[in-house]
């Protein structure tokens, strides 16, 4: 069994779909066990996880690539990978909580991006949609997507006690390579791995017309030590710690084009440190304790390459969660999942050495506590009761700002009824919130500015300012989900496995934090001698209201010798009293249909078909409908000298499709022929 440590404990990931000769069987049919050890087809909620060959089959450079065919889930930002932000149903950004190996990464700040790792070491994704703070707390509004990466057990073969494993890739879009490193060993009470990944482009990349996605090479290396000590068979610690870094010359909104007159020399550096104690004596039903300690370190360094500005940007999480899971008998089984967490945020900002007022020094403490019970009524039907209590303190390093102090209470009703042993209907209502980020709150100075001649000796200059707003409510939401899903083997034809799922959604979200950002087209100049006509705009964040619908279905389909995967995103927003949402993403249609002629060969085509964006606030720019095809092709020989050898091939964007995923700015890369290696030895 392997574990995923999700926030609280609260998902724990045990067993996988079985593999027809080492090829993936799916992705709904995975065993994916939650905190109160219930599989998936039990499971509450919707939910989507992708193990290590789904992950490997599409060669992702970046978490687009990696995750964004995920029903409900889109990734924003654009094609470069370092500014590339999470959005499910609708929420985006910091809406979404996102953790790695347990811990909360909380950063996310005006376009800098917050995946911090290289597709290369990720093991596992699992990805919840809807509300979900009841057990997550803040910022849980569109869900939680938890990244797991590897560790010696997912790599050493069945009877190995130490292994190794590199890897090889060649990215013809962007002339990148990608080269890895792995050391493993598990020697009973100990285990071990060392894993290092490094991915540089030669070039920018290039979009389906043929045109350079100007400043876009960016150099990324990735480190990860992972150390496990099993004391007896009831407990386990772990110890690991992760570095990451990238560094190009690209614009200082990396989801924007290229502007030779502000683009800036970035480099990231992020530390993720992990502490971990899994505590379950003699398999006891009152006590399975899970405890994690975890800090985030992020510092981005932006040189302006015209004028030499340089921009620090510090960011550090620290946090610390307890969780236990008890089984006990009150007249019904009741499964029950409890415990708190606390973190602090810290963030610091400066220009040229001096304090950086568009992002001020403050700080942020957050503690939570919760419980949740899972009555089993019959052997049929649950019912799902949770309450979690979050109290938050804003704290800026200023003066002049206010404070900020506030609670909020999340609640949660749902079930779970199973009326065949493959099938499940689920339905949830609960209450989700997410607190104001530092930035929203106490961003100040100017936020853009510019000037442009109007004639003989007079200019016009341009200026945009933040407006600092303490009174910022936190976001709240009221969520209803229906769902089913379907479970079986040998539906069809014997040995087949066949995965169904389909759930509608609607949010009523009040507060909804809005940034306007002033256009200048109702501010009248003020006259600055000797020839300077001044007009100030503002950048201002309030708060409003709207309600978010929708629905996702997937299929899963393997008859062993030929599968059949698909999904379906349909989402739908708007603001009360009419207007729409600039956040929902396109209508979606994904399908891949795929063939094993032989034990060792998979091979296929994935197709993704976005509906044209129509639905939009006024006076903002669509988006237009798109189709693209992706080839792939995997080969595992499987014996001989080429034993522990995977060999794979794939083009995306097959016809060289010139696209852009609405909301971004910037289109998608073009034709793209990828082909890496492995081995495991």
């Amino acid at each position: 069994m392997r574990k995923l440590a999700l926030l609280l404990g609260s998902t724990m990931i045990a067993g996988s779909a079985a593999a027809q000769d080492g090829m993936s069987l799916g992705t709904l049919l995975l065993e994916t066990v939650f905190r109160d050890s219930r599989p998936m087809t039990e499971a509450p909620v919707a939910a989507t996880a992708l193990d290590a060959e789904d992950l490997a089959r599409v060669q992702a450079t970046d978490f687009e690539s990696l995750i964004g065919d995920i029903p409900g889930v889109n990734i924003f930002g654009g094609p470069r990978g370092m500014s590339q932000t999470p959005s499910i149903r609708g929420f985006d950004d910091d809406q979404i909580v996102l953790r790695l190996d347990g811990g909360r990464l909380n950063f996310g700040q005006a376009h800098r991006g917050r995946f911090f790792i290289d597709p290369e070491l990720v093991q596992r994704v699992e990805v919840i949609r809807g509300g979900g703070s009841t057990l997550y707390g803040s910022g849980a509004l569109g869900g939680v997507i938890s990244i797991e990466t590897r560790d010696a057990g997912d790599l050493l073969k069945e009877g190995q006690t130490v292994g190794g494993r590199t890897a090889l890739s060649y990215s013809s879009n962007g002339e990148t390579i990608g080269r890895s490193l792995a050391a493993y060993g598990d020697w009973g009470a100990v285990d071990a791995m060392f894993f290092l990944a490094d991915r540089r482009m030669g070039d920018d990349l290039t979009d389906g017309g043929g045109n350079a996605i100007g400043r876009s090479a960016v150099d990324l290396q990735n480190g990860l030590v992972k150390l496990g000590f099993e004391p007896n068979a009831d407990q386990r610690f772990e110890l690991s710690y992760s570095k990451y870094t990238d560094d190009g010359l690209l614009p200082p909104n990396a989801s924007s084009a290229s502007d030779p007159l502000t683009d800036v020399n970035r480099a990231v550096d992020h530390d993720a440190l992990r502490l971990s104690w899994d505590f379950n004596p003699g398999n006891s039903e009152l006590l399975d304790l899970s405890v994690l300690l975890y800090s985030n370190r992020l510092e981005i360094t932006e040189e302006q390459v015209s004028g030499g500005r340089l921009d620090t940007t510090k960011y550090t999480t620290t946090g610390v969660e307890v969780v236990n899971r008890s089984q006990v008998e009150l007249g019904v089984p009741v499964e029950l999942v409890y415990g708190f967490e606390a973190f602090r945020d810290e963030q610091e900002g400066d220009r040229d050495g001096a304090l950086r007022s568009t992002y001020p020094n403050a700080s942020a403490e957050t503690l939570g506590v919760f419980a949740e019970a899972t009555l089993g009524l019959s052997d049929r039907m649950d019912l799902i009761l949770g309450l979690r209590h979050d109290r938050y303190h804003r704290d800026p390093d200023d003066s002049a700002l206010d404070t900020v102090d506030r609670s909020f209470t999340s609640p949660r009703i749902g079930f779970s009824y199973r009326p065949t042993e493959n099938w499940q209907v689920f339905g949830n209502v609960s209450r989700s919130f997410r607190a104001p980020s530092l930035s929203e709150i106490y961003n100040d100075g100017v936020h853009f500015a510019f000037t442009t001649p109007f004639g003989p000796g007079t200019t016009g200059s341009f200026v945009n300012r933040f407006v600092p707003n303490p009174d910022l409510k936190p976001e709240t939401s009221t969520q209803v989900e229906l769902g089913t899903r379907y479970a079986g083997t040998d539906v069809f034809r014997a040995g087949d496995r066949l995965g169904f799922s389909a759930n509608i959604y609607n949010a009523s979200v009040k507060d909804y934090v809005d940034q306007v950002v002033g256009d200048f087209s109702t501010v009248s100049p003020v006259f600055v001698p000797p020839g300077t006509l001044l007009f100030t705009d503002y950048t201002t964040t309030t708060n409003t209201d709207a309600r978010l619908w929708g629905l996702e279905a997937e299929l899963d389909y393997d008859a062993q010798d030929w599968f059949v995967k698909a999904g379906l995103t349909v989402n739908r927003g708007e603001r009360d009293g009419g207007g729409n949402l600039g956040s929902i993403p396109q209508d979606r249609l994904t399908a891949t249909v795929g063939l094993r002629p032989r034990a060792d060969w998979e091979m296929g085509v994935k197709g993704t078909f976005a509906a044209e964006q129509t639905r939009l606030p006024e006076g903002a720019t669509g988006g237009d409908a798109w189709q693209t095809a992706d080839l792939f092709a995997t080969w595992q020989p499987g014996r001989g000298a080429l034993e522990g050898a995977t060999v794979r091939l794939s083009v995306d964007n097959l016809f060289d499709t010139e696209y852009t995923i609405y909301p971004n700015a910037l289109p998608q890369p073009g034709r793209t022929f990828k082909i890496s290696t492995s081995f495991t030895f």
